[in-house]
């Protein structure tokens, strides 16, 4: 049962900001408005790439097609839940030569983040073989999260992390887990862990084989938790440099942008 964990030192954001951005989300996304198959923003103009095929826009059983930049197959969303004041949910539908998969997300407490759930799965062109499957779950408690990561410096760690990922393959488990602490004013120390498991006869081969990887593999480990720290400070940096107001201009033109541009990302 192999175990790799490293602690890193991230910027921790304000949780009163985060809410007020999960607002000013929820209200762009529920003021767009259906105008034939387009969806559009009140101003007129219409979010690209993005079609109601089936449905009433925003409500249960609301059928979406989005094309990206380099897509043959539209990707499908279906909205199963619509409730701002208690939970959305949606599902996912991806297609394409080299692969298809399927992802549904649930989230409690839209306009003040409780929980984020997600699970899927993914599998190879047609005939591939159990090889090419992969399935994972996901969840993020964000009550308990900003509960430990409100604890004093010096407390025992949660013993339930509140953030957890799950793969299963076919070779193997993997499991991920994220504990927050807090350090100094402003920061977060993150304790990442992964653990894996060979399934079945394939357990001493697998563990065979991460123990003769061992030394590059942790500092590969060590080096992508690093990387992934590195991002999310530069991320939440330019978040945090900007007003609400800033903000929900920048959300406006993201949601009318060309695909391309999306792929992007923000600048």
């Amino acid at each position: 049962m192999p175990r790799l964990h490293h602690t890193v030192t991230v910027r921790a954001p304000d949780r009163e900001r985060l809410d007020a951005y999960a607002g000013l989300v929820w209200d762009l996304v529920e003021s767009t408005r259906a105008r034939g198959r387009s969806v559009v923003l009140p101003d007129g103009r219409a979010v690209p790439g993005l079609t109601l095929v089936k449905g009433h826009h925003l409500r249960p059983g609301a059928r979406y097609e989005s094309h990206g930049p380099d897509s043959g197959e539209p990707d499908t969303t279906v909205i199963r839940e619509w409730r701002r004041g208690s939970v959305i949910a949606v599902e996912q539908l991806m297609r394409s030569p080299e692969s298809s998969g399927r992802m549904a997300l649930r989230l409690r407490s839209p306009d003040r983040p409780a929980s984020l759930e997600a699970e899927g799965r993914l599998r190879g062109p047609e005939d591939s073989g159990s090889l090419h499957r992969l399935s994972g779950r996901a969840s993020l408690d964000l009550a308990a999260w900003w509960a430990a990561a409100a604890l004093p410096p010096g407390a025992p760690p949660v013993a339930r992390a509140p953030a957890t990922v799950r793969l299963k393959h076919r070779l193997g488990v993997a499991r991920l887990s994220l504990r927050p602490r807090r350090a100094e004013p402003g920061l977060w120390r993150v304790d990442v862990t992964v653990v894996v498991h060979g399934r079945l006869l394939l357990r001493p081969v697998a563990a065979f084989a991460l123990l003769l990887a061992g030394v590059p593999l942790r500092r590969g480990f060590r080096s992508s938790v690093e990387e992934a720290a590195e991002r999310w400070d530069e991320a939440l940096g330019r978040f945090l440099a900007k007003d609400l107001d800033e903000l929900r201009a920048e959300l406006a033109e993201s949601a009318v942008a060309g695909p391309d541009e999306a792929a992007d990302g923000p600048r």
